[in-house]
């Protein structure tokens, strides 16, 4: 098997004429060519370059080889290029409170051409996308921390959450605020319904479901108020919070996890995390 290296230094010392100038061109020393060419040479059996004080010219020999060389060459080139041109994958949880327009902006950065890596979502509740990173299932998750005691992780931003319903919603006064919310455990529940009893307002579910966007499809329904974060609200919604005198929800930071090492998939990461970074600065 011939060194492609040695082979690509022949083929430059042979078309500049020159060691100077092929060592030049391929970033190395005068020398480092004289013994790249003297292996190949050594390796063939005959001698390729014959050399004077003035100039370099091709021997028989190396006439002859010098096309088959350019092949060798070509033929690595091509798989050099298959080989980057391989397809990546990037296994990606978020959780489903950010399932909205920060989203989709993320995943645009993913639907431009000629990046070569597949992109594979997951959605579902912080805790459980945590755990399947740890357990090496996801390359990357984008979380709301809902564990103080974890301190790993970078903080993308910190997600604002309000109450949010139709334009038209009205409940009757008097009675319980229907709250279209997720199914136990989800934390997002548990700081909406903890902030209303600190407040003393009543509630009853008026819809329970599963993920961020049913939830978001109830609210717009009309069929009650849902606890949403700023950044996964569909159009259409209204904020509503200080209409009914609603008690604030406290901010989360949106946590990247990652273990994307191949640069590919960490490039379509990092554009994607960019979209979520934004959302510090609207």
């Amino acid at each position: 098997m011939l060194d492609p290296e040695a082979v690509e230094t022949f083929v430059l010392a042979a078309d500049l004429r020159s060691f100077t100038k092929a060592a030049a061109t391929l970033n190395t020393t005068q020398a480092a060519v004289s013994l790249r060419l003297k292996r190949l040479e050594a390796q063939i059996g005959q001698r390729l370059l014959e050399r004077t004080p003035r100039r370099i010219g091709l021997t028989p020999a190396g006439e002859r080889f010098l096309g088959p060389a350019r092949d060798i060459l070509a033929a690595h080139r091509r798989a050099a290029e298959a080989l980057m041109q391989e397809n990546v994958s990037l296994n990606l949880g978020v959780t489903h409170h950010l399932v909205g327009p920060e989203l989709t902006r993320a995943i645009q950065v993913a639907g431009q051409p000629g990046g070569g890596v597949t992109l594979s979502l997951r959605t579902g509740l912080s805790r459980g996308l945590l755990e399947m990173f740890d357990a090496g299932e996801l390359d990357a998750v984008i979380v709301l921390r809902h564990d103080a005691s974890r301190r790993d992780g970078e903080i993308l931003a910190e997600s604002r959450f309000g109450w949010f319903a139709a334009p038209t919603f009205s409940p009757f006064q008097g009675e319980p605020l229907p709250l279209a919310v997720q199914r136990q455990p989800c934390n997002l529940r548990a700081m909406a319904v903890d902030a209303l009893a600190v407040a003393g307002l009543p509630w009853r579910e008026s819809f329970v479901g599963e993920g961020a966007a049913s939830v978001a499809a109830a609210a717009s329904a009309g069929l009650g108020l849902a606890p949403l974060a700023h950044c996964a609200v569909p159009a259409g919604l209204v904020e509503v919070g200080g209409r009914f005198k609603l008690p604030p929800l406290p901010p989360r930071p949106i946590i990247l996890h990652s273990a994307v090492s191949r640069p590919r998939a960490a490039a379509l990461l990092n554009g994607m995390a960019s979209a979520f970074r934004s959302v510090a600065v609207r």
